[in-house]
């Protein structure tokens, strides 16, 4: 089994509702969800005039291989209703592959680790809570040390995720 770290958010409909449901939508025989990161409001990144997402972390482990992995969580949002409509718009679910244990992947469809997690405190605080320590698989970097970075963009602790 291997472990590995998505990224969840919404900023459509019931938000929090939309997590619940993808999380349990992952559970199957191929695929356990481990541990799930607090809850926590954040501030649009890219497009600004769009609501505010809540976001999480969960570490899950698999047997599948990335891009199984990927085909799994693509099914559930659109299981969810999500449309591709803007890009960075809104949405009533996204899932995101961050880390795939130390595999690193770079292909028009998947990149592995997710290019962009070491630039957003949206996945660094909830991946934080989870392991402060990992390490980026290229750069060798802790979550500590790349949410340091992140500390000016806004993010408030909703709760803590029971499933």
């Amino acid at each position: 089994m291997k472990t590995a770290y998505l990224s969840l958010g919404s900023n459509l409909g019931d938000r929090e509702a939309n997590i619940r449901r993808a999380l349990e939508m992952l559970e199957a025989p191929d695929l356990h969800v481990l541990r799930v990161a607090p809850m926590y409001e954040t501030e649009p990144q890219d497009i600004a005039s769009q609501p505010w997402f809540i976001n999480t972390v969960a570490e899950i482990g698999t047997t599948l291989f990335p891009r199984q992995l990927l085909s799994r969580i693509q099914k559930i949002e659109r299981d969810l209703g999500r449309k591709r409509l803007v890009a960075k718009g809104p949405r009533t679910i996204d899932i995101d592959i961050i880390l795939f244990g130390r595999f690193q992947l770079n292909r028009p469809e998947l990149t592995i680790p997710h290019p962009r997690f070491p630039e957003r405190r949206f996945v660094l605080e909830p991946l934080y809570s989870l392991d402060p320590e990992l390490r980026h698989p290229a750069t060798r970097e802790t979550v500590r040390e790349m949410l340091e970075r992140t500390m000016s963009q806004t993010v408030r602790l909703l709760k803590c995720l029971v499933l």
